[in-house]
């Protein structure tokens, strides 16, 4: 097979894979990745990627196999300790420093593979919050592009060798020991959504504290990680947190990114990164249906209005968490009677109002509405209640939104204060910036060249890590496979020792031979009878045997019965035993069938004189 990095169909072979299934590896490195494509075609014995091309064509199926090869799903707990426990003492900390009380923090893992970093920051925070703050805080999301990897974290479950890496404090305290298998408790698992996204095509997630992707960007061309970078700063709170891979630096987004710890590769955001360098991210493709819909529920939760959404039969079906801070509401409230709660009628009479909606069909707004607060004061709301209609137009329910208006009035005076200072600060650091421009223009042609030599080093770095990550890949293959030949094995020698166990229960000495009168098994009382051990006599033709036997008179019956298949009469000859004695042996036989087909014959032999 020629190199397939220089096949000019390779970049023909990734355009169909695009066009056909939707998947763009357009945007990685045609070094680690023509390996992987080699490495199907090996296995399927294609030579060429344009042959490759017309079998894909040819087998929809294959796309999995080429997808689950290229896709290189190394990962485990606490991968680089050390880095892991910055995060844990340093960055996580600082997080919850800038939180209110009661304060959502959201994380993204991305390119989780089979979830274990998602899961890993999971016991990181569940351990600094505590369980019950822990299960009302946080919300952490983990994408990938592939399926079966993300179907595997899903369920929480793992081997004990991929928890090498977990103390076993934080095995007992987090995992629950189910046969073979450990899986993290329900509060862990509950606490991380699985979702397919795609880095190069899908919309990232927003607002989040902290982006952990680590040994991902590696995979891409220096064009694809910008691109893919920009996104990360898109989604990325302004006092929020990057954490990439060992091998993995940001020459390309050092605009949008600097340094916090260089050596655990752990980023700030650049709040005011050039606007000519950032771009909206928008989605090429959509991401999988329950990335949607809990990205739906979070739009909902997250808003700064409160909303409280009731079906046709007046039951709540969901209160956002304005909602349960500003009218005391609960979560176990979903799925009550409206009418059951305070809010139904105070501060104002939202069942007249809803049972309007439902039969005029129509949105009402109240403004201005007032609520006298426990400490003296009032608070105004803008009331909308509005119908909630299905794609058939037909109405299943309402959605009432209390707009604070009072709060809004000091967020736009708080805003226009922000927004003077930050002129302010702007006109200062154009100052400052000039001030130094000069020195910067000085030192600029040194840093190129400085950049330059480190991406060279980078990039060689990243592909050393990439054949590491393959050759871990390859050796956890064939450790399955030994693994498998090990329990074949035991198998056999089960088998082998419960047959000498039944030859040896029965009365008569017995021997099995196969057509050749080769002999296959011989029983402890053969060996007692005649004197021959089994190792002497198994894999011995019949006729060379050195027993006391006169073969000769016995070997026409035994080859006619193994040429019929039907047991002739037992035959007696004089014999001399182990201890030189003469005997007179009865020899009887019968016929037997391997399941290959062989044939082979059944002797049993016994003294009668």
């Amino acid at each position: 097979m020629k190199d397939l990095e220089r096949d000019p169909d390779l970049e023909a072979l990734l355009e169909h894979m695009r066009d056909v299934r939707g998947f763009d590896f357009t945007g990685y490195k045609r070094g680690s990745l023509a390996r992987r494509i080699a490495k199907r075609m090996g296995e399927v014995k294609i030579p060429t990627a344009r042959d490759y091309r017309d079998h894909l064509e040819a087998n929809p199926t294959e796309f999995v196999s080429l997808f689950n090869t290229i896709l290189i799903n190394v990962t485990d707990f606490f991968r680089d300790n050390e880095a892991w426990g910055y995060v844990e003492n340093e960055i996580v900390p600082r997080i919850l420093a800038s939180k209110k009380d009661g304060e959502q923090i959201r994380v993204w893992s991305a390119g989780c593979a089979s979830g274990q970093e998602a899961y890993t920051l999971a016991i990181i925070l569940a351990e600094i919050l505590g369980p019950n703050d822990f299960k009302d805080r946080v919300k952490i999301y983990a994408t990938d592009v592939d399926e079966e990897a993300l179907a595997y974290g899903r369920r929480g479950s793992y081997l004990p060798k991929e928890l090498e890496n977990v103390s076993a404090e934080l095995q007992s305290k987090w995992f629950r020991t189910n046969g073979e298998r450990a899986t993290l408790t329900p509060e862990l698992r509950h606490a991380v959504v699985f979702g397919r996204q795609d880095l190069v095509q899908d919309s990232p997630i927003s607002r989040v504290d902290l982006l952990v992707c680590r040994n991902v960007l590696m995979y891409f061309t220096s064009e694809t990680q910008t691109a893919i970078i920009e996104r990360m700063h898109f989604a990325i709170k302004d006092e929020g947190f990057l954490f990439l891979g060992r091998s993995e630096m940001l020459f390309s987004g050092r605009h949008f990114f600097a340094p916090d710890h260089v050596k655990h590769r752990v980023f700030t955001k650049i709040v005011e990164a050039d606007a000519s360098l950032r771009r909206t991210p928008i989605a090429d493709g959509g991401s999988d249906e329950l990335l949607r819909r809990h990205l739906q529920d979070e739009a909902l939760d997250a808003a700064r209005a409160v909303q409280i959404v009731i079906d046709s039969f007046g039951l709540v079906v969901s209160i956002n968490e304005m909602a349960r801070r500003t009218f005391g509401l609960d979560r176990r409230d979903i799925g009550r009677a409206l009418h059951d709660l305070e809010v139904s009628y105070r501060p104002i009479d939202l069942r007249s109002l809803i049972d309007e909606v439902r039969a005029e069909g129509r949105s009402i707004e109240v403004p201005s509405i007032e609520r006298r607060l426990p400490d003296g004061a009032w608070q105004y709301f803008d009331l909308s209640v509005s119908p909630v209609r299905d794609e058939a137009g037909v109405l299943v329910g309402t959605i009432v939104t209390f707009t604070d208006v009072t709060y809004a009035m000091r967020l736009r005076k708080d805003l226009e204060y922000a927004q003077h200072e930050l002129v302010t600060a702007y006109e200062e650091l154009q100052a400052t910036n000039e001030e130094v421009e000069t020195t910067n223009e000085e030192l600029q042609s040194t840093v190129e060249e400085l950049e330059t030599t480190n991406e060279e080093l980078q990039s060689t770095n990243e592909e050393l890590e990439t054949m590491n990550e393959e050759l871990q890949s390859t050796n956890e293959e064939l450790q399955t496979v030994n693994d498998e030949l090990r329990e074949r094995t035991d198998d056999l020698n089960r088998t082998s020792a419960f047959t000498e166990a039944v030859l040896s229960s029965l009365p008569s000495a017995v021997a099995v031979v196969d057509e050749n009168l080769v002999i296959r098994s011989w029983s402890s009382r053969a060996t007692s009878l005649w004197g021959v051990r089994t190792e002497e006599a198994v894999g011995t033709e019949l006729v060379k045997l050195d027993w006391g036997v006169p073969v000769d008179k016995i070997i026409d019956p035994i080859r006619a019965c193994i040429a019929s298949g039907e047991a002739p009469p037992p035959v007696e000859v004089d014999a001399v035993d182990r201890r030189g004695r003469t005997v007179r042996a009865r020899f009887g036989c019968s016929s037997m069938s391997y399941p290959e087909g062989a044939k082979g014959a059944v002797i049993v032999m016994e003294i009668v004189a």
